[in-house]
């Protein structure tokens, strides 16, 4: 498995900015509220964050200390702990970026808005954030170390038969 793209992520995070920025446009257009996340939205994002690299821990203990261990790691485990991470990445760039989108537009009016109206997506902005940190953490941390016996293998990294 390749690990996650940049441009993957700022792809996504691109879309998802242009259409929160856009979903509060039409919302105020209409002369109705505009959207605010809640608070505990961007520290959930945070906290499956921190979540995610606990659980990346024993795959990158496993793989530093060798497979001479007592209790070597599930392969499914690490596989799907690798898939978290991925989907938590985007996730989070998708979160992060909505609500990047959303403070943008009311911190673009020409009236000010209140601390209750900014607070609460910044949080999630900045949780979003977290959660792509955290998940590119975690997926580095699974990351298989190169083989130690290069000797063995032709140049192009596979043995004919």
């Amino acid at each position: 498995m390749k690990p996650t793209r940049a441009s993957t992520l700022i792809s996504v995070a691109l879309v998802a900015a242009v259409a929160g920025f856009a979903l509060d446009a039409v919302l105020a257009s209409r002369q109705e509220p505009t959207l605010l996340l809640s608070t505990p939205l961007g520290i959930t994002l945070a906290l499956i964050g921190v979540a995610v690299v606990a659980m990346a821990r024993p795959v990158r203990r496993h793989a530093r200390d060798g497979a001479g261990r007592q209790h070597p790691v599930d392969p499914l485990y690490a596989t799907r702990v690798v898939v978290l991470a991925k989907a938590s990445s985007l996730a989070g760039a998708l979160f992060g970026a909505f609500a990047a989108g959303l403070l943008l537009y009311l911190l673009t009016r020409s009236a000010l808005p209140p601390l209750g109206s900014v607070l609460p997506n910044a949080v999630a902005v900045g949780g979003g954030l977290v959660l792509v940190v955290c998940a590119l953490v975690a997926e580095r941390m699974c990351m298989a170390p190169p083989p130690e016996d290069d000797d063995d293998l032709p140049r192009g990294g596979t043995t004919a038969n």
